[in-house]
């Protein structure tokens, strides 16, 4: 058993804003649920009920220009 549950693709969540992941469901013992990134410790919400919300808020990319753009090799003619 995998210990966690996929979020099916027809719920609209946001995915990791630090590597693009789409979210999982994860049980957290007796408190509940958690909803987090399935690769290392980047944003999990609180635990308790499933909110979708608190992840689509803690995952919004910034208007200000503050996005982490990787090198990008220049096209030689």
């Amino acid at each position: 058993m995998k210990g966690y549950v996929n979020i099916p693709n027809t719920i609209y969540v946001k995915p990791c804003v630090e590597c693009g992941a789409r979210p999982i469901v994860e049980l957290a013992g007796e408190d509940g649920y958690v909803v987090r990134c399935p690769n290392n410790d980047h944003y999990t919400t609180p635990p308790g009920i499933i909110d979708l919300e608190n992840w689509n808020k803690h995952n919004k990319s910034t208007s200000s220009g503050d996005y982490k753009v990787g090198t990008f090799s220049s096209v030689q003619p």
